[in-house]
């Protein structure tokens, strides 16, 4: 006999589901019954977990966010090495391909920023955080001589975040010569220039 799931496992299911469905349908075009298909649910089931479609959908976006800060952080907190934190923080930022879920999410996020402000501070925020991140990393490695930084931790910061976004974005968009390894190699040659570290890791 199958065990009937938990409601907390219920929650995490529909997460998934919002955001298998915000991919396909768009982040303005998703409605509930689109939830419920990608559920194999009804309407009312989906309903019964969260009665307003607004806070699954913020959830299912937030969920999307996670891996590009919280599990990165988690990562981090292993190592000890600055060269290495770069490197593998810059390597983590990207897309594994073409149809990574994750950044197909934020895209769609992107897209409609400029007319959900929801949307335009969840981003915000994501970008703020990762920001933080790579700060952290270059004024330790600065502060312990390992890199001699081009100009502020922050400004190198908020460039690799940029660089990160726009060569995710060419790789969602399929770019002939862009995959995750060119992109990364691609940043990390800025980071180079950066820090005053070849970053052979």
């Amino acid at each position: 006999m199958a065990q009937r799931k938990s409601r907390s496992d219920r929650r995490i299911d529909l997460i998934e589901a919002a955001r298998r469905a915000i991919i396909r349908y768009g982040v303005d075009g998703v409605q509930l019954s689109h939830v419920a298909e990608e559920a194999g649910l009804t309407s009312g089931a989906v309903l019964y977990h969260y009665p307003d479609l607004s806070e699954l959908l913020v959830e299912a976006q937030h969920a999307g966010m996670e891996r590009f800060y919280e599990q990165r952080l988690r990562e981090l907190a292993t190592l000890t090495d600055p060269v290495e934190k770069l490197v593998v923080t810059i390597r983590s930022g990207l897309p594994t391909g073409p149809l990574d879920p994750d950044v197909r999410l934020l895209n769609e996020l992107g897209g409609a920023a400029g007319r959900n402000r929801m949307y335009g501070v969840l981003l915000t925020s994501l970008y703020d955080r990762q920001v933080s991140m790579y700060q952290a990393i270059l004024d330790t490695g600065s502060a312990l001589g390992v890199f001699r930084l081009s100009a502020a931790s922050v400004t190198i910061a908020r460039n690799l975040v940029a660089l990160e976004d726009a060569y995710g974005y060419r790789i969602t968009a399929r770019h002939p010569l862009i995959g995750p390894a060119e992109a990364a190699e691609l940043i990390l040659s800025y980071a180079r220039a950066a820090t005053g570290n070849d970053l052979n890791h």
